[in-house]
C-alpha cells in the first residue's frame, strides 16, 4: 500500500511538472501538443507492439475514441497556450473551473441528477477565477485560454467513462491519442492563422524537454496512475488529483520565481478556489464514510 501511494504521489508530481515544461519549451502551444502526441504515440504504440497488446477496434468505436482524443488535443493545446499568455500560476488555477463545468455538463450528458452543491462549489472557484481576472488585465487572453481548457477537462472525463468500461485503458489511451494527433493535425493550419509560430521545428533543448513531457509526463505518469489503482480506490487516486495545481503553483515559484508577477488579488483568488477544493473533498470523505457506515450496518 506504501509503494502504492508513493507511485500516486509521483504521477500527480509529474501531472503538475506539465506547466513548467509548456514554459521551458519554445514552441507555439498547438506544435508543442503535436509534437507531445507524436513522441508519446511513438513510444506508447512502440511497447505496445512488442508486448502483442495492439487490438483493432470498429470504426464506429474508432471515431468516438478520436473524438475524444481531440477533446484531449484541445485541452492541452489551451492549457499550454494559458501558461504561454498569462504565467503557470495562472493556468493552473483557472484549471480549477472544471468542476463548475462537470458539475452542469455530466448531469446532462449522462441524464443524471444534478448536485446543487457541486454546483455551487465550482461558482465559489469562478468567483476565484473573476477576482484575478479583474485585477490582471494582462493575462486576458491566458485567462479566456485557462477557461476554455477547463471544460476540456471537464467533458474528457465524463466521455471517457463509458470507452473505459469496453477497452483497456493502455489501449484507449494509445486510440485517443493517434486520434487526436490526427485530428490535431488538420486543425492546426487554421490555429496558426489566429496564433502563428515563430519556428516550426524543435530546437535541441524543446526535443529534449520534449521528451521528458513524452516519456516521464505522460507515458511514465500514466503508468504509475494505472499500478496505483490496483492497490488504491479511484475515489482516493481522484482526491490526491487535487494536489495536481499545488504542485504547479509551488514548482512556478521554483522554477520561475513568478510570485513577484502576482498581485495579492491572485492570492484571494487562490483562497477561493482552495476554498472550494477542500469543502468538496470534505463533502466527498464524509459521504463516502456515510455509505460505509450503511454498508456495515
Amino acid at each position: 500500500m506504501k509503494k502504492a501511494f508513493i507511485q500516486l504521489h509521483i504521477a500527480v508530481f509529474l501531472a503538475g511538472f506539465t506547466a513548467v515544461l509548456g514554459k521551458l519549451i519554445a514552441l507555439n502551444e498547438g506544435l508543442l501538443v503535436w509534437y507531445r502526441l507524436l513522441i508519446t504515440v511513438m513510444i506508447l504504440g512502440g511497447v505496445m507492439l512488442f508486448k502483442n497488446e495492439i487490438k483493432s477496434i470498429a470504426w464506429k468505436d474508432a471515431l468516438k475514441i478520436a473524438g475524444v482524443g481531440l477533446i484531449i488535443s484541445i485541452h492541452w493545446v489551451t492549457f499550454y497556450g494559458s501558461v504561454k499568455y498569462a504565467n503557470i500560476s495562472v493556468a493552473l488555477v483557472c484549471l480549477s473551473a472544471s468542476g463548475f463545468f462537470t458539475a452542469i455538463l455530466e448531469p446532462i450528458i449522462m441524464r443524471t441528477e444534478i448536485i446543487v452543491a457541486e454546483i455551487l462549489l465550482g461558482f465559489l472557484a469562478i468567483i476565484g477565477i473573476y477576482i484575478i481576472f479583474d485585477f490582471h488585465p494582462e493575462y486576458k487572453v491566458g485567462i479566456i485560454f485557462g477557461i476554455i481548457c477547463s471544460l476540456g477537462s471537464a467533458l474528457f472525463p465524463i466521455f471517457n467513462r463509458k470507452l473505459v468500461r469496453t477497452f483497456s485503458p493502455k489501449l484507449l489511451t494509445l486510440y485517443e491519442l493517434g486520434g487526436g494527433l490526427l485530428l490535431l493535425t488538420c486543425l492546426l493550419p487554421f490555429y496558426f492563422k489566429q496564433f502563428p509560430p515563430i519556428y516550426y521545428l524543435p530546437s535541441t533543448s524543446d526535443w529534449a524537454w520534449l521528451f521528458v513531457l513524452a516519456f516521464f509526463c505522460t507515458v511514465i505518469s500514466f503508468d504509475l496512475q494505472l499500478k496505483s489503482l490496483q492497490k488504491i480506490s479511484a475515489f482516493t487516486a481522484n482526491l490526491t488529483y487535487n494536489l495536481e495545481p499545488v504542485y504547479g503553483i509551488i514548482l512556478a515559484f521554483v522554477f520561475f520565481n513568478e510570485k513577484k508577477l502576482l498581485h495579492t488579488q491572485f492570492y484571494v483568488g487562490l483562497a477561493f478556489i482552495m476554498l472550494a477544493i477542500i469543502l468538496q473533498m470534505a463533502r466527498v470523505l464524509l459521504k463516502s464514510r456515510r455509505l460505509q457506515k450503511q454498508n456495515i450496518g
